[in-house]
């Protein structure tokens, strides 16, 4: 079996790079059967990644501990689900499905466009496939998951593996990697178009609005990604929190920035045709952090419990990720008159320049961001002493710049195109004004008084009233003229422009997810040892140990405390918390109990046995308005999908497409 993996791999290596030569020789030399053959090309390099996928998974599931990665990642003891997820649990495992994503990937834009595009095709195959033809090469060359178990010259098998990591036993962790290697990977589309378009210098916008909704798509895997680490993070770590600033969140966050503020400019370019270096950018920009991201999970350049150790890709990757980035610049510098507006900016108080000031803070953020993490790496590089930059650094940063960008999010469906009048701004920003500060104003007579909570919940209150203002003047138009019920003229509103109040939603997600993370400023802490049938008052909660019972599967042994939790004297929920030890690693890993409700979540974390066995530690914490974190996220989720409805009403772009391989393109009518 293992051979069979490995030979799959190594033709799929040589055919990726087949398929660039093929591309780039076929349209510079005008030989369409080699573009033709890199299409082929890649279909056949996808179908050889999914045999070799299937083989390790076979592997994983049946136990073939001949093969060091599985000895390594999987045991008897773990259930189906798990011994599938170890795919993608280790460094070799997880690079072959990295490369199985962009495979696929990119024989869906094969197939797709096969009748499209046809001046910048070869470049899209090429651009896509050398990025492939890099990763399959480390699982070719440098770190194969077919590897087997050598002693004594010869191929040994042990009785049992080792199983996955603990922490990552867990549901979440089942389906967030995946996701977001799904937004990692998907990025590459986008960029690839969008510097075919550049190299070719593609007419009009067809590029754009053909790769908008992989962009939105692979946003949406992005987000969902980062939304699944956020749940484990919070439910299996024990330390009470969702979001830590360790480096490899960081690096998954960074390029999510970076394709919010290109979902956001790209309209410009639609519309006005403005913005087409910032596009360029970002785009760019989110491809290469892609890869910085990568880069920093699998090379050991960063401390994390997300990470992978040290392992010898890491020369292989900087390099790759140096060689992109100089590249994509040389291309981009060298296009820039190709790039010039079509329009320049009328006036300040416009739509076109909140969304140029929404990218401005988003990218100020995002480069916080990435010197709070490359920074220790630096230091280290020069001093070769380790630099820590810890969670308060990215709070004093980050807190005034998100304050700002919700303040954007309110304003920019208030002012209009072009140039907005004294006028128009007093009647747009009236009513959303005096929510927000009858909002902030309220919460400090209520007894709030710290200022950057109320700055964010009124700013919240802005936005929202701004959201929902435009709706209920769209709506209430339709229901006027055309004779309907408001829900009605409301769908009708949504339907007939799905981009436009899709990304309302979104927004609208977005603003209740602030509202939970400026909850995290009235948490609380305590850590208490009781034993059987103490109580113990935390906020407003009595806590009551009714017992410790331990137990064992065939997985791990555990520790099970049952909690009874009491308010006014009346018993209101059982938790649960558990402790966990694995028997083949030894790990310890935490259950957490957890009662959820939407003003605040009751959090227990048990954590151990006091020296003398009579009493039980817990830590306990009380988290405010957490739960509108989950809820954002599920109606940010709503209005993505939204936006990729069609609408009724469809704008028209120019399509540039070609017949054979040409160097200027012929202009086809839609």
């Amino acid at each position: 079996m293992e051979n069979i993996g490995a030979l799959a791999v190594l033709i799929a290596f040589c055919l990726a790079a087949f398929a660039v030569l093929a591309a780039i020789t076929g349209k510079y030399g005008r030989r369409p059967f080699l573009i033709v053959s890199a299409e082929r090309a890649v279909y056949a390099t996808w179908a050889l990644l999914t045999t070799a996928s299937l083989v390790l998974i076979v592997s994983l599931i049946q136990g073939d501990y001949r093969m060091a990665y599985v000895a390594s990642h999987s045991n008897k003891a773990m259930s189906g689900i798990y011994k599938f997820t170890a795919w993608w649990g280790g460094q070799e495992g997880s690079l072959l499905f990295w490369s199985w994503i962009l495979s696929t990937y990119t024989a869906v834009i094969v197939f797709t466009n096969r009748r499209k595009f046809r001046d910048m095709m070869p470049l899209v195959i090429a651009i896509m496939m050398a990025t492939l033809a890099f990763f399959v090469g480390m699982i070719t060359f440098v770190a194969s998951p077919f590897q087997v178990l050598m002693a004594g010259g010869g191929i040994i098998t042990v009785p049992d593996g080792n199983g996955l990591s603990p922490l990552l036993q867990w549901w979440t962790m089942a389906i967030h990697p995946p996701f977001l290697y799904l937004g990692y990977v998907g990025f590459t589309v986008p960029f690839a178009f969008a510097m075919a378009s550049l190299i070719t210098k593609q007419p009009g916008e067809a590029w754009i609005h053909t790769t908008r909704r992989w962009a939105i798509v692979t946003w949406l895997f992005q987000s969902t990604g980062i939304l699944l680490g956020m749940g484990w993070a919070y439910t299996v770590l024990g330390w009470g929190g969702y979001w830590g600033w360790d480096p490899v969140e960081n690096a998954s966050l960074m390029p999510w920035i970076t394709a919010t503020a290109f979902l956001h400019s790209v309209m410009m370019q639609e519309k006005k045709g403005m913005m087409k270096v910032w596009n360029m950018v970002l785009v760019s920009a989110t491809f290469l952090l892609s890869i910085l991201g990568t880069t920093l999970t699998r090379t050991g350049l960063v401390s994390s419990v997300h990470a992978f150790a040290q392992s010898p890709v890491k020369p292989y990757f900087t390099t790759f990720l140096i060689a992109a980035t100089v590249l994509t610049a040389f291309a981009i510098v060298r296009n820039l008159p190709y790039l010039k507006s079509e329009v320049k900016l009328e006036s300040v108080v416009s739509r076109e320049s909140s969304f140029l000031f929404n990218n401005l803070i988003l990218l100020a953020s995002c480069f916080a961001v990435l010197w709070g993490t490359l920074f220790p790496v630096i230091m280290e590089a020069v001093t070769g002493e380790k630099e820590a930059i810890d969670a308060p650094y990215y709070i004093r940063v980050n807190v005034p710049i998100a304050l700002f960008l919700i303040f954007l999010t309110g304003v920019g469906p208030l002012i209009a195109w072009r140039k907005s009048s004294v006028d128009s701004l007093k009647r747009a920003f009236r009513i959303p004004i005096l929510v927000g500060v009858v909002v902030a104003a309220a919460l400090a007579f209520s007894g709030i008084h710290q200022i950057a909570p109320l700055v964010s919940f009124g700013l919240c209150a802005f936005v929202l009233a701004s959201i929902l203002g435009e709706f209920w003047k769209g709506s209430r138009a339709i229901q006027i003229k055309e004779h309907m019920p408001l829900p009605k003229a409301a769908f009708e509103l949504t339907w007939r422009n799905t981009r436009r109040y899709g990304g309302y939603l979104v927004h609208m997600g977005i603003v209740l997810m602030f509202i939970g993370f400026t909850g995290s400023a009235f948490n609380e802490h305590e850590t208490r040892n009781l034993g059987l049938n103490q109580s113990a008052r935390i906020g407003h909660y009595d806590v009551k140990l009714l017992s410790v019972n331990n137990g064992d599967t065939p997985n791990y042994a555990f520790s099970h405390a049952a909690l009874d939790v009491s308010r006014d004297g009346k018993v209101i929920d059982q938790l649960n918390p558990e402790i966990r030890i694995y028997t083949t690693s030894q790990q310890q890993a935490s259950m957490i109990g957890i009662r959820r409700r939407l003003n605040e979540d009751l959090y227990v974390n048990f954590s151990g046995i006091t020296p003398d066995n009579t009493k039980a530690i817990f830590q306990v914490y009380i988290f405010p308005l957490v739960s509108w974190i989950w809820i954002g996220y599920w109606v940010l989720l709503f209005g993505t999908i939204i936006c990729l409805i069609p609408g009724k009403v469809r704008l028209q772009y120019a399509r540039t497409e070609v017949v054979g391989i040409a160097s200027v393109p012929a202009a086809v009518q839609p």
